[in-house]
């Protein structure tokens, strides 16, 4: 057993491991976390031994262990601050440890450690320092396990859905491969018994000459079909592998809750469902075809060789065990190799990303020199990734065309030993020479196909990396029905954290159907927070948020959030028109609907405006709409869809004043009859509101009407009189302190 002094030598846990540990078992690595499961700082400690995985949870004070086994794998990620690693089965996920980011490095090497041990009950034999790489870059969220090409036997759950042309692909491949072996073969009665008796004097066969050349003309064609046949329809089953993947995989992504895409690029997202499974496709459609074809050819060429001559077939197999080494040495190089290049891309990815959809602001601040130098920075860790894989790449290739031209030498050596003895025939020499050279042919083919398939199994393990993912907001297994919603609301002992950070604190509210409550308090007091969770973005950490009495948490998450209409502070709009915009939530909304919706918003009139109306394409974003226009667009989008419950999140809040009262308007006719819940910057905007919720650090400090809070003189009063300071300030200012010259020839001046 090891001595634990030497693994963790000053641990407050150290001696009670001592005691879990088993006859003959061995600790292969520790690692010290610093929280408990609620987030609060206590010493934990996670054991790997040769065997299980043992943990001591600091809050019940108890020791877990888990047994290792096949198909478990350990991911890391991190947000907010925090780190989170996970142990999952293939099935379902069986711990998750919490701690801060300084104990990541340990948890990395830990994660690494446990991949190997896996390997090892698995009967691979890994290196100790396998997995160590000091260029290693580790992007939180996704699995440290280094990428197997066994990973594409995973799309086989893609391809099931068309075996059967993969049968009938196989079938093509089969013949058109045989028929390309039938030409050397015949070449052997055309040297013996044409070419060679005419050089003798003999006189040539008109008949045996016409039916031989026949037969290599009818072969030719043959395999020419059959080859077209069998290119064509698996190219079109892997092109519809991959866009199942694709759609799966972006499908899933929907499903994942926004926790997910905290920690993630844009970028990085986009190259995956993009780049990936287009890689994946080109793999499949292209080179595991190839590859297959090449073993094919070995085979069959094999059996032939051996059947004209097993001496001179063994002369041929020489170089095999050499390229094979060659294989098995740069072939973990290249995998890893890929996945580096696979996350640079990313970055570049992600730069473009950043940088066009904010180019307004990058040209605003006068920034395209920077952009430019991030992209740069980039191109050049790209290129240096790609420089240091080619090192590998570029001295593999042509040793194993040494090794093929060696063993070329060594068949035309032995050929020639075994004419001079009488022991073959020139035909047949020429013969074997003629499947030699397809031999080796498909030998140097497969040696290629290495790269191509380490490429392939680093996009699928990117791919697979997302439809692992398991969603922190999942639909429950058996919902309950959601419909005819009142839109009453109880939040009891609700708590929240991000990471360690306590953002909602014992929080109890009970709102009313059709009431309407604001929220209001300093940033950073929850408002948000609570928004988020009562649209489910998030679930509670403790407590419950009951909608007409049943817990989101046994509702689906797509039924719940039908009956929810968001108006937000920075209203998005989709690339297209303004008919397809109000319509969103409702696709099958007829024009009467989305004009109905127009009007009840104040929109209805600028629509009109513009030149073709309702059927104007908006840009990306809503770009060539003003603020006020798109924020009129999302509460027509809101109304659409007659939702129970609705919230309003800083609504007004980026818009002048006239705009604002033209949105007020327009929130007036969303209101009506419906659950509200309003965060806004102005609190004078909330004067119409039932009741209001004064949160401070995450709890609720006040609760009341307006006119009664202010009577109070508390919280509110003060958030209230500080904002009427600064709006008298402000117009102050405007009335004669300060003067903004009306056009761009003008100079500021004090009145």
């Amino acid at each position: 057993m090891q001595d634990l002094a030497t693994v963790i030598p000053s641990h407050p846990h150290s001696a009670a491991l001592q005691g879990q540990l088993q006859a003959g078992e061995n600790v292969v690595a520790t690692l010290e976390v610093d929280l408990d499961a609620d987030g609060r700082f206590a010493p934990g400690l996670i054991a790997l031994t040769d065997s299980r995985l043992l943990s001591f949870e600091p809050a019940g004070a108890q020791w877990l262990a888990f047994p290792l086994a096949p198909g478990q794998s350990l991911r890391l990620s991190d947000h907010g601050g925090l780190a989170f690693m996970e142990l999952f089965d293939p099935s379902r996920r069986l711990a998750r440890w919490r701690f801060t980011l300084a104990c990541n490095p340990s948890a990395v090497r830990f994660a690494d450690a446990f991949d190997r041990e896996l390997q090892r009950l698995s009967g691979q034999v890994v290196p100790d320092d396998a997995g160590a790489d000091e260029d290693s870059d580790f992007d939180f969220g996704e699995s440290t396990t280094p990428p197997s090409t066994w990973v594409l036997l995973r799309l086989w759950r893609f391809a099931r859905p068309y075996q059967g042309q993969l049968l009938l692909g196989f079938a093509l491949m089969l013949g058109a491969t045989g028929a390309t072996l039938v030409s050397p073969y015949l070449t052997m009665p055309l040297m013996d018994r044409v070419l060679i008796p005419f050089q003798s004097g003999q006189s040539i066969d008109p008949m045996l000459v016409t039916l031989l050349l026949g037969g290599l003309l009818g072969a030719a064609l043959f395999s020419w079909a059959l080859g077209w046949a069998k290119t064509y329809l698996l190219a079109l089953v892997s092109e519809r592998i991959a866009a199942d993947l694709r759609t799966a995989t972006f499908e899933h992504l929907l499903g994942l809750s926004l926790e997910y895409f905290g920690n993630k690029r844009t970028g990085d997202l986009m190259s995956r469902i993009g780049s990936e499974t287009d890689r994946i496709s080109v793999f499949l459609s292209l080179h595991a075809l190839d590859f297959i074809t090449d073993v094919l050819m070995l085979a069959m060429t094999s059996i032939i060789l051996f059947s004209i001559h097993p001496g001179l077939a063994l002369a041929t197999l020489v170089p095999l065990p050499f390229i094979a080494w060659l294989i098995h040495l740069v072939r973990d190089r290249l995998r890893t190799g890929f996945e580096k290049i696979d996350r640079v891309w990313g970055e570049i990815t992600n730069v473009l990303a950043d940088t066009i959809p904010g180019i307004r602001v990058v040209k605003a601040f006068a920034q395209e020199k920077r952009e430019a130098a991030r992209f740069r920075e980039a191109n050049a860790k790209n290129l240096q990734v790609n420089d240091r894989l080619n090192r590998t790449w570029s001295l593999f290739t042509p040793s194993v065309a040494l090794l093929t031209e060696m063993g070329l030498l060594v068949v035309w050596g032995v050929g020639i030993w075994l004419i001079a003895h009488q022991s073959i025939t020139v035909g047949t020499l020429t013969a074997f020479l003629a499947y030699i050279g397809r031999f080796y042919g498909r030998l140097d083919s497969m040696s290629r196909i290495v790269s191509v398939t380490q490429k392939a199994a680093a996009g699928a393990k990117r791919i697979f990396d997302i439809l692992d993912h398991v969603s922190n907001v999942p639909d429950p297994a058996q919902p309950l029905p959601f419909s005819d919603v009142k839109g009453s609301i109880a939040m009891q002992g609700v708590h929240f954290r991000y990471g360690s950070r306590s953002v909602i604190r014992n929080l109890n509210l009970d709102i009313r159907p059709g009431e309407m409550v604001g929220l209001v308090g300093h940033s950073g007091s929850g408002k948000s927070t609570l928004v988020n969770l009562i649209c489910r973005f998030y679930d509670v950490t403790e407590g419950s948020i009951k909608v007409d009495g049943v817990d989101l948490r046994r509702i689906k998450v797509a039924d719940y959030r039908r009956h929810i209409g968001l108006v937000l502070q920075e209203p998005f709009l989709f690339f297209g028109t303004i008919a397809e915009n109000i319509a969103y939530g409702k696709p099958d909304a007829t024009r009467a609907e989305i004009v109905a919706a127009a009007r009840a918003a104040h929109a209805h009139e600028f629509i009109l405006r513009l030149p073709h109306g309702y059927d104007s394409l908006v840009g990306e974003r809503g770009q060539g709409l003003s603020g006020g226009e798109r924020q009129r667009i999302s509460i027509a989008r809101a109304l659409l869809i007659d939702p129970a419950v609705l919230i309003l999140d800083e609504a007004t809040s980026a818009v002048d004043t006239e705009t604002e009262k033209e949105i007020q308007r327009a929130l007036d006719n969303l209101v009506k009859g419906r659950t509200t819940i309003a965060i806004a910057h102005r609190l004078s905007t909330l004067r119409k509101a039932d009741r209001l919720v004064v949160m401070d650090r995450g709890e609720v400090v006040e609760l009341g009407p307006h006119d009664e809070l202010i009577a109070r003189q508390g919280h509110y009063w003060r958030l209230w009189e500080a904002q009427a300071r600064r709006v008298d300030a402000e117009a102050a200012e405007d009335g004669g302190l300060l003067v903004v010259a009306p056009n761009p020839n003008a100079h500021t001046v004090n009145a």
